[in-house]
């Protein structure tokens, strides 16, 4: 029998279905024929009707009739209550490769039947595949068989061994809503019933489980139902404990007040629990304090998490706190410290109320921890929902705050941590008046006259660092925009005051500002940030100069960032070649603290006396008024090969992301002006001789680009050349490589297509015919 049901029985089932027509069923009268047909589906080995059930609708013609009596036949087989029979005919099965296929296929159709049948059925679908109708259906199926297992257990069952695959869970995910409130009856004082349930759970494959943990702990009415159903699983299962300890306390913040108590209440119940309670308290008020994670969680998760803590604090007893003090009270102390800091009003006040709790719960009897928390309406304030804090809190322990915020009393009390839901955000921390409790009609203003503001401008002098070191801490670290942004302004002040410092950090600098990016609107933000590149540079050339040019041709930088490199060491460059930079650099500086501003208007009276002395005073002759130009030796001079020589050095060389001498031709044409300019600052140089033939063998290698742009700053390059270096030193080292370009120079005046081109080329031979005289002497022989 047990061969013929294995092997035979679905080829017979198959056989039937073919057979099934208006025609065929009409060979005996009333019905017989179909009774009889039905009869092999509703009495035979379940498994294998259902299976041949579903692939026949699968496979029927749509609309048919075959299609519909067997749509009606399975509404009959599950209405007969065949589908326990098919759960029990897998339990305590052998396990196999066959058997986990058969069970895997099984899964597949009893979960996913209302969405097969509502798909070959459309319109004609009926009551008994509802979603709505079906699982309930399934979930009194589900008891059914574990009845049976409870049964077997006792020995009243005909196999007492027998025990739920794992098929039973998987069945049950859809339907914990019907399966929990059942077995929280059956399992009350019921041992077997209990050890069902936890076998049950037990089975659940880890890909289920988290499923499966959400759902019992949602639907359980309270951790001792939980309890009762889990057992101490979270201690078996690796993949349990993660999900209890870890994923719904941290990853996920959408558990409701119950469901957090459920949770942290189970863990709580047993002694082989308690101390994964005691390792989540812990980590809790790790993230609780944590700095980064302040900054980067929305408020209402910093909300769940301290409505964990606290709860978890309920539930530990004094020798367990005992053991754990020093360190969470250290934890404790340094998370306030953090929230505290915080820009945010909501923050600062929810580190100010879990601090009161929480410092009661863990230090009773030294001094209470008391905030100012009542800065807002107490619906405004960052409410936790209520928590039940136990009678075994000691004399001391009490803390309040603001009344409806969070209380608790001497020996027991509430600590309130919940929100309306109709309340204003948050998130604005602004105050908000008119909230009940306000005395803000006794102490009415309209009679005072309101002071004049309209002048008044907004204060950043508490937000603007005062040292170098603070702006390159502001600029890579806080997440105080309005801190941000005042380092930007101050950076190049500050760097042009304190050259010593600057040193010390120059290169961090330039690395900061070379890859800073805009994280607020800031007004003129590009500026800014080249103008404090740019005196970085010039306040130490040689090093960060140097450094800027060898990123020029590093890997993973953008077009914008290379063509900022070109811009900054031009203007440095430019700057450093200025007579008297030193003490306009001086005065640039960033003003002291009771200075005033150099844009400042004058005071009328000051402009009122100095008119009269003007008008009072004899001048027997006039002088010249103009300043003369003040003298100093060009500071580029000692640093221009830092500048010029390491731009010169991989042009030739494409890599990844970057080719001069392929796609990338605006950089090359920047590149060729920007070593020009340079060429020119060094303006009768030391260095200007080797600069000089350095640059005409870069022109002469790149004298038939076909780029436009490109030729013109190698145009431009030559006229710097003969601006920059002195005529003998030009006769002397550079002749060749001048007659040279002289024959390229005249090509391209006439015959380049480029107008710009063909006139920078007929300056160039200008500037060349001056020497001329003394060329062709030299080039006769």
């Amino acid at each position: 029998q047990e061969e013929f049901s294995r092997t035979h029985f679905s080829t017979i089932l198959r056989c039937l279905v073919g057979k099934l027509s208006p025609d065929w069923l009409d060979l005996l009268p009333d019905g017989q024929l179909e009774e009889l047909w039905a009869s092999f589906f509703l009495e035979g080995p379940a498994d294998q009707a259902f299976l041949v059930l579903m692939e026949s609708i699968e496979g029927a013609a749509s609309p048919s009739f075959r299609l519909m009596k067997m749509a009606r036949l399975l509404a009959r087989f599950l209405s007969a209550g065949r589908m326990a029979a098919v759960m029990e005919g897998q339990c305590g099965q052998q396990a196999g490769p066959a058997s986990r296929l058969l069970q895997e296929t099984l899964l597949t159709r009893v979960v996913g039947l209302p969405d097969h049948l509502g798909n070959r059925l459309q319109r004609e679908t009926l009551a008994a595949f509802f979603p709505q109708n079906y699982f309930p259906l399934l979930g009194e199926e589900v008891l059914r068989v574990l009845q049976a297992v409870v049964d077997s257990l006792r020995g009243e069952g005909p196999s007492s061994d027998s025990l739920p695959s794992p098929a039973v869970p998987r069945l049950g995910l859809e339907i914990l809503g019907v399966l929990v409130p059942r077995l929280t009856v059956l399992t009350q004082g019921n041992c077997l019933w209990q050890r069902v349930c936890w076998r049950l759970v037990e089975c659940v494959p880890d890909r289920a489980m988290e499923a499966v943990l959400k759902g019992l702990v949602e639907a359980a009415p309270g951790p001792e139902v939980l309890s009762r159903l889990l057992g101490n699983l979270v201690t078996k299962s690796k993949k349990a404990q993660f999900v209890m300890t870890q994923k719904l306390l941290f990853l996920q913040y959408s558990c409701s007040m119950p469901m957090l108590q459920s949770l942290l209440g189970y863990l709580a119940m047993d002694s082989q629990r308690r101390p994964l309670l005691v390792q989540a308290l812990k980590e809790l008020l790790e993230t609780w304090g944590s700095s980064s994670a302040i900054r980067h969680t929305p408020l209402e998760q910093q909300r769940y998490v301290s409505k964990a803590l606290l709860i978890c604090l309920t539930h530990l007893g004094e020798a367990e706190l005992q053991a754990s003090r020093d360190e969470l009270l250290a934890s404790l102390m340094e998370g306030v410290k953090s929230r505290l800091d915080s820009s945010l009003p909501p923050v600062r006040r929810l580190g100010m109320i879990v601090a009161e709790v929480a410092s009661a719960r863990l230090h009773p009897e030294g001094p209470p921890l008391k905030f100012q928390v009542s800065e807002g309406p107490p619906r405004a304030a960052v409410t936790l929902a209520p928590v039940a804090l136990p009678a075994h809190w000691g004399p001391g322990c009490g803390a309040s705050v603001s009344p409806g915020v969070c209380t608790a009393g001497r020996g027991g009390g509430t600590a309130l941590i919940g929100e309306s839901p109709d309340q204003e955000t948050v998130d604005s921390g602004g105050p908000q008046a008119g909230w009940e409790g306000s005395d803000s009609e006794l102490d009415s203003d309209d009679e005072l006259v309101p002071y004049d503001m309209s002048g008044d401008g907004e204060q950043r002098g508490s937000k603007t660092p005062a040292y170098v070191r603070d702006c390159l801490e502001a600029l890579t670290a806080s997440e105080d925009w309005e801190r941000w942004e005042a380092a930007l302004r101050a950076l190049e002040g500050l760097v042009l005051k304190s050259p010593a410092a600057t040193r010390e950090v120059s290169l961090e600098l330039a690395k900061v500002l070379l890859h800073l990016e805009e994280k607020t609107a800031v007004a003129g933000f590009e500026r800014l940030r080249q103008r404090a590149l740019v005196a970085v540079t010039v306040t130490d050339p040689a090093r960060v100069a140097e450094y800027l040019a060898v990123q020029f041709y590093a890997l993973n930088y953008s077009l914008r960032q290379r063509m900022d490199i070109l811009d900054v060491l031009a203007l440095a460059a430019q700057e450093l070649s200025r007579p008297g930079r030193l003490g306009r650099a001086a005065q640039r500086g960033s003003p002291g603290p009771g200075s005033q501003p150099s844009g400042a208007a004058v005071p009328a009276w000051k402009a009122v006396v100095e008119e009269r002395v003007r008008c009072k005073t004899r001048r027997f002759c006039k002088g010249s008024t103009g300043r003369a130009a003040a003298a100093g030796p060009n500071e580029f001079n000692a640093v221009a090969g830092y500048f010029f020589f390491p731009l010169l050095q991989r042009f030739d060389r494409p890599v990844v992301t970057f080719d001069l001498l392929g796609d990338d031709q605006l950089v090359l044409g920047r590149l060729a002006h920007t070593l020009g300019a340079l060429m020119y600052l060094a303006v009768n140089t030391a260095v200007a001789v080797p600069m000089g033939k350095a640059l005409l063998e870069f022109v002469w290698a790149l004298r038939f680009h076909g780029d436009a742009y490109v030729r013109r700053g190698l145009l431009s390059a030559v006229s710097s050349v003969l601006l920059s270096v002195p005529a003998e030193w030009l006769l002397a080292d550079l002749l060749d490589e001048l007659l040279e370009a002289r024959s390229w120079l005249a090509d391209v005046a006439e015959q380049d297509a480029d107008e710009d081109c063909r006139l920078l080329a007929v300056k160039a031979l200008l500037l060349l015919e001056k020497l001329r005289d003394r060329l062709l002497p030299l080039s006769s022989p």
